[in-house]
């Protein structure tokens, strides 16, 4: 009862997110000018929003990749096609509060191995701090080459490769769960599995693992900042391949910082204030953020919600089974 209650909790939030999304891009479109922004969006046919698409499964499927090694590495028998539904299904969540997404993954990756979820923990640990070196670095190499200036977005850079540094090291965060155990000084239990999780990260650490990692993470967030590219050149405001990445990158880890499920809000508003200052229109610039949020992260949570049924009824069944 409770998880279908939490179940149900989710898509609620989900449906409020978006239409707290529909609501402030209806907003926003009537202050530029509706004329203006369906002459921009008739730019744009199925062909051109089935690349998008492509792009945006290109993603989805290279960041899948990088779960299944990661799930394969600690040992988990999972198969790919076990690591996809569970990678895929958890995107339903995405919009929700507190990233419910990451823990359904191991609640199903638990059921279906037997393993318990602190066991396989450390994967959906290794996956953030991966995402995060992988935007980061992407970010920093197309800021360096972009139109937009280094000292535009060097601050956002900087604290973003100091986090990956930090949350990717076991070694560092082992220190940092010791030093808030010996300050609370309660719940030995709870700070023993935190250390437990850490040094089950020290596999998922090792070179050659984070290198293939962090590769994938960078090919498909290229994939997103290629799509925004191509998106740019068909509202009439092209941009430099690497500046269009350093925007959309910019704009997703700005999203990230506000707190708010799916980034709502903190994205679209950099995005558009960035696209303004590349010489984007006002029509142009909110056009393209309306379109380029739909295409990755609303077909994103489109993918989840078609995924998640199939994932939850796999692992209920193994669960049956045990």
């Amino acid at each position: 009862m409770g998880r279908a209650q939490g179940n149900r909790t989710g898509v609620l939030a989900t449906i409020l997110v978006l239409a707290l999304f529909l609501g402030s891009l209806g907003a926003a479109f009537a202050a530029t000018g509706w004329a203006e922004t369906r002459a921009a969006l008739s730019r744009l046919g199925a062909a051109e929003l089935a690349i998008l698409l492509l792009l945006s499964v290109g993603n989805y499927l290279a960041r899948a990749l990088r779960w299944h090694i990661l799930t394969r590495t600690v040992g988990l028998p999972t198969g790919f096609r076990q690591d996809l539904r569970h990678y895929l299904g958890g995107f339903a969540l995405t919009a929700t509060p507190g990233r419910l997404g990451e823990f359904v993954r191991l609640r199903w990756m638990a059921r279906e191995t037997g393993w318990p979820m602190g066991r396989a923990a450390p994967v959906a640990l290794a996956d953030r701090a991966s995402e995060l070196a992988a935007v980061a670095l992407l970010l920093a190499i197309a800021l360096g080459l972009s139109t937009l200036g280094p000292a535009t977005l060097a601050p956002m850079v900087a604290m973003a490769l100091g986090l990956a540094w930090v949350a990717s090291s076991p070694r560092i965060l082992r220190h940092g769960v010791t030093l808030a155990w010996r300050a609370v000084g309660r719940w030995p239990r709870l700070f023993a599995r935190l250390r437990q999780m850490v040094a089950g990260m020290a596999a998922l650490a090792r070179p050659r693992v984070a290198l293939a990692a962090l590769s994938l993470g960078m090919a498909g967030w290229f994939c997103e900042g290629l799509a925004f590219a191509l998106l740019l050149d068909w509202l009439g405001s092209p941009v430099a391949l690497s500046t269009a990445v350093a925007i959309f990158l910019a704009a997703m880890i700005s999203g990230a910082l506000a707190g708010l499920p799916g980034g709502l809000g903190g994205a679209e508003a950099a995005m558009v204030a960035l696209l303004l200052m590349a010489g984007a229109p006002m029509a142009v610039a909110v056009s393209a953020t309306a379109v380029i949020r739909a295409t990755t992260l609303w077909f994103a949570i489109l993918i989840g919600l078609v995924a998640f049924p199939l994932a939850e009824a796999r692992a209920r069944a193994a669960g049956a089974a045990a």
